[in-house]
């Protein structure tokens, strides 16, 4: 493929992957966001290969961009995730979670 047909791909990619992803009702964001974990992990696993087998040094460099653009991606889906798995824990009741026995009790 040329140089454009790759760029008409990856524009119209970007366009489906926003609208279906704008479209997504909020209680479906953490199963979705877990989702794209395993698929962000995927393509960091994909740019590793290509960075180990890459011949010419621009090729090491887009696919070493990759590495680092993935990595940063799946981590941030993680600790996104993990945000807000937080806001569903019930929350503690403070009286009980730091209450200091009174002085005169045993």
């Amino acid at each position: 493929m040329d140089g454009i047909a790759l760029l008409t791909i990856t524009v119209l990619a970007v366009f489906v992957g926003f609208e279906v992803v704008s479209k997504v009702s909020s209680t479906l964001h953490t199963p979705l966001m877990s989702g794209a974990n395993a698929i962000h992990g995927i393509i960091l696993v994909g740019a590793i290969i290509v960075a180990g087998q890459a011949a010419d040094p621009w090729v090491l460099a887009v696919a070493l961009l990759a590495v680092v653009l993935a990595t940063a991606n799946l981590v941030g889906g993680f600790v996104v995730t993990d945000r807000m798995l937080h806001m569903f824990h019930a929350k503690k009741d403070p009286v009980k979670a730091g209450a200091q026995p009174k002085a005169g009790s045993r």
